[in-house]
């Protein structure tokens, strides 16, 4: 049997169990997953964990089984088992896309690859580790879109794991509050609001981790230094229309886009994912807002210029007042 067959085989296994799933996904539902795994007796934390790597790799979705390994398991057991079947799922669908079926992952991911693979690239797990915590990708398909990347093995698995807890942990109470609650268990206030605190945490985890990629404040001279020195930077200027072409002008060659139109147009800084940005205002209050959309975003290397076109022009810099670019 050559590779070729194989990977044929293989694709055709793995598509047929996506059609499959996403025909019966409706029946897939706490109750049945607890009959299931209830039947099993003993062995019924190992079906758990097999059912949930089963999901992650045919694309069925993992809030189900981890809300229902909450209310089988409890939170601590609940967590591991959907810690440890998430992370076998999500391993599988890796090397299942590194070694035999890249072409139909190249197809599903489109351009949103190149962000991966640039990503990994700069800045290896950790980039791994962000995408887990913020969720810039559906996880189905970021596990297979991960394993066409140059991510070590064994980096991809260890970030993967460590950097699912929080949010499985969140989720996996969630489930288990939630059956206390049809049971009328005590202290059900107290669970209640301490799963609410933990999905709460969870939320907030992207703007964190947003600020943590933002590159350190540059100053205007150093901009102009990297400008001169004829780098591929962007100069993203987030004032409003009127004063990009107001009284303080703006910088030769830059891109206006005002703070309030960047979530509507990300997609025209697609080829800055991973280059240089540094955004420019009056001051900086709107460049640090502007700064934490596109790092939540993905954006690698986005810099907040201290004292923007101020400071621009106590230096004597050049401006131009001409049309919007």
């Amino acid at each position: 049997m050559n590779k070729t067959f194989l990977r044929l085989m293989l694709a055709a296994v793995i598509l047929g169990g996506i059609a499959v799933a996403v025909i019966y996904r409706d029946q897939l539902d706490a109750v049945a997953l607890a009959q299931w795994v209830k039947s099993a007796g003993m062995a019924g934390p190992l079906v758990f964990m097999i059912i949930y790597a089963l999901a992650a790799v045919f694309f069925l979705p993992g809030s189900v089984l981890t809300l229902a390994g909450g209310a089988l398991f409890g939170p601590v057991w609940g967590t591991l088992y959907n810690l440890v079947g998430a992370t076998i799922g999500a391993t599988l669908a890796f090397l299942v896309a590194r070694y035999l079926v890249s072409d139909w992952v190249e197809k599903k991911t489109g351009g949103r690859l190149k962000q991966l693979k640039n990503g990994v690239e700069g800045e290896g797990w950790r980039f791994v580790a962000f995408v887990r915590l913020v969720p810039l990708f559906p996880f189905n398909l970021l596990n297979y879109a991960l394993g066409l990347t140059r991510i070590k093995f064994s980096h991809y698995v260890i970030a993967t794991f460590v950097c699912m807890a929080p949010g499985a942990l969140a989720y996996t109470y969630l489930g288990y509050a939630g059956r206390e609650a049809a049971a009328g268990g005590e202290g059900l206030i107290q669970k209640i609001l301490l799963a609410i605190g933990l999905i709460a945490v969870v939320a907030f985890l992207p703007r964190l981790i947003a600020q943590l990629r933002q590159k350190p404040m540059l100053d205007i001279k150093t901009l102009k230094q990297r400008l001169d020195a004829g780098e591929d930077i962007l100069v993203l200027d987030v004032r409003a229309a009127d004063d990009f072409v107001g009284e303080q002008g703006h910088i030769p060659a830059s891109k206006n886009m005002p703070l309030e139109e960047i979530k509507n147009r990300f997609g025209e800084l697609a080829d800055y994912e991973e280059k240089p940005i540094f955004i420019v205002c009056r001051t900086d209050r709107r460049s640090a807002k502007a700064a934490l959309l596109l790092a939540k975003q993905g954006f690698a290397d986005v810099h907040v210029t201290k004292g923007g076109m101020t400071d621009w022009l106590e230096n004597g810099y050049e401006v131009n007042p001409g049309k919007i670019s």
